[in-house]
């Protein structure tokens, strides 16, 4: 997506970016989250680990946009994972953390179940914006200018909610969606 700003008469090159995690073998959930990305134009896809199975990947290659993913404390077979997902052109799982320009953003995504590791990223200061999982608890906040995104759990199971994150790069504003 290119913006171009009114007062200034600049282009911005932006774009709208979707986050999941947690799918846990989720199926029909993990459909509906893709379908919803699907139907908002979504240009990036953010997925911040614990897909478990490998027969995700199948589900998640019926996204129209770009997915780069990390591992979650759950997944299984990670190399049957890697695998299945590298023959996708769309699709890459980058082990437990990955490093993402997306949007003129730069972007940290991991799991987050080393909470250590979560805290150093939040307080580095070259980043726009963290995106982690794990906890299944959706959060958008800042801390300063960084900006943190838990797009929650998409399979529902631990809160009764299936949620994932809409990150709007140019306005640097990101919300939680139910699927």
């Amino acid at each position: 997506m290119i913006i171009r700003l009114p007062d200034e008469g600049t282009v911005v090159d932006g774009m709208l970016v979707g986050v999941m995690s947690d799918t846990h073998d989720d199926i029909i959930k993990t459909k509906k989250a893709v379908s919803r990305f699907n139907r908002e134009g979504v240009e990036q896809v953010l997925h911040a680990g614990d897909f478990i199975s490998p027969f995700m990947i199948d589900t998640l290659k019926e996204l129209a946009a770009p997915l780069t993913g990390v591992f979650g404390n759950n997944d299984g077979d990670r190399p049957l994972l890697e695998r299945k997902s590298a023959v996708l052109p769309n699709m890459k799982i980058a082990g437990t953390f990955a490093r993402v320009d997306a949007g003129g953003i730069r972007i940290a995504l991991l799991h987050g179940n080393d909470r250590e590791l979560l805290e150093t990223l939040a307080g580095c200061g070259s980043l726009d914006l963290l995106v982690y999982g794990h906890t299944h608890r959706p959060e958008v906040r800042r801390d300063g200018s960084l900006l943190i995104v838990n797009p929650g759990e998409v399979y529902g199971h631990l809160t009764g909610r299936s949620t994932v994150a809409l990150v709007d790069t140019v306005k640097r504003s990101g919300e939680i969606v139910e699927i």
